[in-house]
C-alpha cells in the first residue's frame, strides 16, 4: 500500500467533499487539494472526471460503499488512510456531499487524530442542497419554513432510526432526509402519526445534480407508493415540507450552456 511521497514530504490527509456528483459543483480548494495528492481514495458514485483531476502518478483507490455493496469496510478505511499518510504521502480522502453530513468523516477524522495525522477538511455540496437546486426549491423560507432538519431513514440495523418525530412536526420546518428510499413508508408513517398532515407536499430527487436527475413529486402519504414504482437504483434524497410546494420545476432541470 505505499505510496512514495515527492520530496521526502511530510505525509497528511485532507477530506474533501466532492458534492452531489456534477463535477461543477467541486469548490477549489478541492480541486486543489485533489490535484496535489499522492493518494486519492474515494467513493462509489464519484464522477471519473473528479478522479482525472488527481496527477497521473497519484494512486487511485475505490473504497466504495454502497447499497450493501463494500469495497473496504469503514475500519480498513480508517487504517489504510493513517498508513499511507505515515508513509509520507498527502491523502485525499474523497467523499460524496460533504464528509460531516452523514459521511462517516467524523470517523476518518478521529483515526487520524488519535494516529498524529495533520488533518484537513474540505467541505462540499450535500446532497439536500443540489436537490433543492435543481427544483427550485428553498429549504428554508420566512413564511413556510424557518428551521430546517437533516436527518437519516437508515440506521445501523437497516432500520429507521428512533428520531423525536414529535420535535420534528412541531418544529414546522423542512425535513431534508437522506438514505431514505428503502424506509419512507415507515418514516412518512412515523411523521404522520406524529401528527404531520398526510397531505403535506414531498418529493424523492434520485441522482441530485447529475443528468440523469429524477423528480418523483407526491404527498407525505403517497410518495413511498411512487418510489416503490419507480424503484430508484441511483442515491436518493427526500424532501419533506411546504416549502416543496413552491417548485415549479417538474422535469429535470436545464442546464444553462457557459
Amino acid at each position: 500500500m505505499f505510496v512514495s511521497p515527492r520530496n521526502n514530504q511530510t505525509g497528511g490527509a485532507t477530506l474533501v467533499g466532492a458534492g452531489p456528483g456534477d463535477p461543477e459543483l467541486l469548490t477549489l480548494k478541492a480541486v486543489k487539494a485533489i490535484q496535489r495528492a499522492d493518494a486519492v481514495l474515494y467513493d462509489a458514485l464519484i464522477d471519473p472526471s473528479i478522479l482525472d483531476l488527481a496527477r497521473p502518478g497519484a494512486r487511485r483507490i475505490d473504497v466504495g460503499k454502497r447499497c450493501g455493496r463494500h469495497a473496504m469496510n469503514q475500519a480498513a478505511i480508517n487504517a489504510l488512510i493513517v498508513s499511507l499518510a505515515q508513509s509520507g504521502a498527502h491523502v485525499v480522502r474523497l467523499k460524496g456531499g460533504d464528509p460531516f453530513v452523514f459521511g462517516r468523516g467524523g470517523e476518518e477524522l478521529d483515526s487520524l487524530r488519535a494516529a498524529g495525522v495533520p488533518v484537513e477538511v474540505v467541505p462540499g455540496v450535500t446532497a439536500a442542497c443540489a436537490a433543492a437546486a435543481g427544483l427550485q426549491i428553498p429549504l428554508t423560507h420566512r413564511d413556510t419554513a424557518r428551521s430546517l432538519h437533516f436527518v437519516t431513514g437508515h440506521g445501523s440495523d437497516g432500520r429507521v432510526p428512533a428520531h423525536d418525530w414529535r420535535a420534528l412536526v412541531a418544529s414546522g420546518g423542512t425535513i431534508a432526509a437522506y438514505m431514505a428510499s428503502k424506509t419512507l413508508r415507515q418514516f412518512a408513517l412515523s411523521l404522520i402519526e406524529a401528527g404531520l398532515a398526510a397531505s403535506t407536499p414531498a418529493v424523492a430527487v434520485e441522482n441530485a445534480s447529475r443528468p440523469n436527475e429524477v423528480h418523483l413529486h407526491a404527498t407525505l402519504a403517497t410518495l413511498a407508493d411512487r418510489l416503490d414504482a419507480h424503484d430508484p437504483d441511483g442515491p436518493t434524497m427526500v424532501l419533506i415540507g411546504s416549502v416543496v410546494a413552491l417548485s415549479r420545476v417538474l422535469q429535470p432541470p436545464t442546464r444553462i450552456a457557459a
